[in-house]
């Protein structure tokens, strides 16, 4: 009787460890297909109705001087993880089918500029642009922050102020404000404007009355 009792059990056994294994695969298939997607861009800005509201908030005064301003005291690329830098984490982010190094430096891969819609397969041509520029932060009230504040301002992943760009495009626009510059790529100003607001209302940087006038065009035709 013993011969066929064990053998019930082992059978028994075995089907409860399938179940299981099963279960587990199904929850993990799950897990993986129901993760977050790849992001191959900037977070999102608000919609054009928050952008305009934040823009009203926004304190009108004229820019401050570039009087001890320099980019040391906005630290960057500071490392994010492992061997990774901000640039290196930008650089993965926006790009397709990016293969990188030991040292995390991208090797391969596509990139696309939203500011003039060039695609380049280089990562030496492509440069991440601070989008509410140091420089204009400096002049908009980050010269009064701490080192550590400037620091998280030109590391920021959370809010769309770090975006992959052609280099010479990014060098075109410098320092410059919406009033003096916009991407070439018209279809992008919506969302650059919608950014850019986004960005200074969050650190709580100051418009002038040119800057407010130009974005106050721009969103006002965004929907």
């Amino acid at each position: 009787m013993s011969g066929v009792r064990i053998p019930s059990l082992r059978r028994s056994v075995y089907a409860r460890r399938t179940a299981v294994v099963a279960g587990l695969g199904a929850l993990v298939g799950t897990l993986v297909l129901n993760g977050p997607a790849a992001q191959a861009a900037p977070p999102s800005p608000p919609d054009a109705a928050t952008a305009r509201a934040y823009l009203a908030e926004l304190t009108v005064k004229p820019e401050g001087t570039m009087d001890g301003y320099s980019r040391a005291k906005f630290p960057h690329w500071i490392t994010q993880s492992g061997e990774c830098n901000t640039r290196e984490v930008v650089l993965k982010r926006d790009g397709d089918n990016v293969q990188q190094n030991a040292k995390c430096a991208a090797v391969s891969g596509t990139w696309r500029s939203p500011y003039d819609g060039a695609t380049w397969k280089d990562a030496q041509d492509v440069d991440i642009d601070h989008l509410v520029p140091l420089a204009q932060a400096w002049r908009s009230g980050a010269s009064s922050w701490t080192t550590a504040q400037r620091q998280a301002f030109a590391n920021d992943l959370t809010r769309p102020q770090l975006i992959a760009v052609t280099d010479r495009v990014n060098q075109a626009k410098g320092d410059k404000d919406p009033a003096q510059w916009m991407p070439p790529l018209a279809s992008y100003r919506c969302t650059y404007a919608q950014m850019w607001v986004d960005v200074k209302h969050y650190y709580k940087l100051t418009v002038d009355s040119a800057e407010k006038n130009a974005l106050t065009g721009i969103l006002n035709g965004c929907h």
